[in-house]
């Protein structure tokens, strides 16, 4: 099966890292932290629809003129939920505020690849001028394994959804009863995949948000589905298990369901502690520009969500892997630390100045 969205030296890209890491760099005599930290390259952004004419129009299907000549191309009705650019960063990048095709693939792997992301598309954007006469393969390698060495029995479901702004979710193959992570689209042929693997015991959502077709899931896999109280909705009032007070809660013996409150009041992040993974949703992510927990997109207080982003500090792993953005691969828990420490602080900074111009505007 193939392996798409690997997590890659930032050593071999050049100097993309964080700026709160960049700081730490210059101040260690001995080791860079900038160099061991393993992440994707492109940016994460909650997706927006994109101004289109009438939204449903022939026009909003058309080719982006940004795209370049061959069979795959993106349209106008892209939201710039940046699935592609991490899924197949070899085909489509970002310009002039959405994705596009910048290269067209040249090689098996990087067809296969582009073929994953306009399958996993939310808005299905991503075309191509003549139908792949192979895109029934590149649909039997869903869910796909993240780095079956590392993280062994950790996929990525792919068919992201709109009505998650195209947030990931994650399937992990555990002897207790497999978990699925937040929603993907649903599609029968996902869920036989999924049954072929032990099916699902636990659906896990990890906030509001991202919840989807977690109906059609809940049905159809006849799991159970968690989510913590103070983010029920209606569309959400029928969950069969419902998380009360700060926690954490147990859903075995290496799986820890922890209260991250901020993005919104019900956030909650998974700790798989038997391969050192934590499930973050939308409470803390990588985007280009370094670690981030999308501020404009708070729901509840940014304090809280650096207060959360603090107890991290105390707990193992050497990954993160977010609802949207890239995942992180750390050298160890100590990097972890240090880097989520750094990143906190200038964020305090941050937050503290910019309350402080808004008191001066009231004054």
């Amino acid at each position: 099966m193939a392996m798409a969205n690997k997590a890659i030296n930032l050593a071999s890209v050049g100097s993309v890292f964080p700026s709160s890491v960049d700081k730490l760099k210059k101040s260690s005599s001995s080791t860079s932290v900038h160099k061991k930290l393993r992440v994707s390259r492109f940016p994460s952004v909650k997706a927006v629809q994109s101004p289109v004419e009438s939204g449903t129009g022939r026009w909003a299907r058309q080719r982006r003129p940004q795209n370049v000549d061959g069979d795959f191309f993106v349209d106008h009705t892209c939201i710039d939920c940046d699935t592609c650019r991490w899924m197949a960063p070899q085909v489509f990048k970002r310009v002039d505020g959405m994705s596009a095709v910048f290269k067209q693939p040249t090689c098996k792997e990087d067809r296969l690849n582009a073929l994953q992301a306009l399958l996993s598309c939310p808005t299905s954007s991503i075309r191509t001028e003549v139908p792949p006469s192979d895109i029934l393969e590149a649909q039997k390698t869903f869910p796909i394994p993240i780095d079956e060495k590392k993280l062994p029995g950790v996929y990525h479901c792919g068919y992201h959804s709109e009505k998650s702004y195209g947030a990931a979710s994650y399937l992990i193959i555990h002897p207790e009863g497999n978990i699925l992570v937040d929603s993907p689209k649903f599609t029968e042929r996902l869920a036989q995949k999924i049954e072929m693997l032990g099916g699902v015991r636990y659906m896990f959502l990890t906030h509001k948000d991202d919840v989807a077709d977690h109906g059609k899931w809940s049905k159809r896999l006849s799991c159970d589905r968690i989510l913590h109280s103070q983010d029920v909705e209606v569309c959400t009032t029928d969950v069969e298990i419902k998380l009360e007070g700060t926690g954490p809660w147990s859903l075995g013996e290496d799986i820890m369901l922890i209260h991250t409150p901020g993005h919104t009041e019900g956030s909650v992040c998974l700790l798989y502690k038997s391969v050192k993974v934590l499930f973050t949703g939308d409470h803390l992510l990588m985007r280009e520009s370094g670690l981030d927990i999308m501020e404009i997109y708070n729901k509840c207080s940014v304090p809280a969500q650096l207060n959360s982003v603090e107890k991290l500090l105390e707990l193992e792993f050497n990954w993160i892997i977010p609802g949207h953005g890239r995942r992180i691969e750390f050298k160890d828990v100590q990097e972890k630390n240090t880097i989520l420490e750094a990143f906190v602080q200038e964020k305090y900074t941050q937050h503290s100045s910019s309350m402080n111009v808004i008191r001066s505007l009231h004054v």
